[in-house]
């Protein structure tokens, strides 16, 4: 395996959730450092304005509008999040497919290409082997990613539980396993796989300016490929 046959033992990918309008902030700095991406969708969600509160702030959790959908993520990858966001391990069978399938088709036709990725939504335990199972035989889906970090960089066998190497907000972890990364010279494939949520960013003030640090320190190296999680996964 070498990643989108690019000769290249190591690859870097990036997956963000919910689809909200920090995404445009996100996109810029992305796109600044030759960075690539995986945005998880709620289609029937789209447009939709929430606020979170957090340790007493009010965050912004605005969605993207539909028709801004293709435009806005252009050059990077469109993945299910679920039509309205439920954890799928209190779903039926019947629900799961419904959630999936439905939001798979809905993101499709505004992407203009088969969507094929996911992200399990919800916090703590989202997924499971039965959640995995119902998706994998009944949908168009060929890959999940979970919430639960491994600070590994091996190549998983089971993409429909693929966990992430780290959250975006732990960023002590974050470069250290950026400097640990950059200077690994495997002799098998091997995948930096990073997590989170675009809105999370304006929780503090510094938080965008690390994740700029985090980029600097990740990009533009000549030995990794950088590509959309579906990019690395096939």
């Amino acid at each position: 395996m070498k990643f989108n046959n690019s000769g290249k033992l190591k690859a870097v990918t990036f997956s963000y959730d919910d689809g909200v309008t920090q995404d445009i902030r996100l996109i810029e700095l992305l796109n600044k450092y030759n960075l690539k991406c995986t945005f998880n969708l709620n289609s029937k969600l789209l447009s939709q304005k929430g606020i979170i509160i957090r340790n007493g702030q009010r965050i912004s959790h605005y969605k993207i509008h539909p028709d801004d959908v293709r435009d806005l993520y252009e050059g990077h990858e469109i993945a299910v999040h679920t039509l309205t966001h439920p954890n799928l391990t209190q779903c039926s069978g019947d629900e799961i497919i419904h959630q999936v399938e439905t939001d798979r088709v809905n993101l499709s036709n505004l992407a203009g290409y088969d969507v094929v990725g996911m992200a399990y939504p919800c916090g703590g335990v989202n997924n499971d082997d039965r959640v995995a199972k119902i998706i994998k035989e009944n949908t168009g889906v060929k890959y999940c990613r979970t919430i639960t970090t491994n600070d590994c960089f091996d190549i998983q066998e089971n993409l429909y539980r693929f966990n992430p190497t780290s959250h975006h907000l732990d960023f002590e972890k974050l470069m250290r396993l950026g400097e640990e990364f950059i200077a690994l010279k495997p002799e098998t494939p091997k995948i930096f796989y990073i997590w989170g949520h675009s809105y999370e960013m304006d929780f503090n003030a510094d938080y965008w300016v690390k994740l700029e640090n985090f980029f600097k320190l990740i990009s533009n190296k000549d030995d990794i490929f950088y590509g959309t999680n579906k990019d690395v996964l096939f």
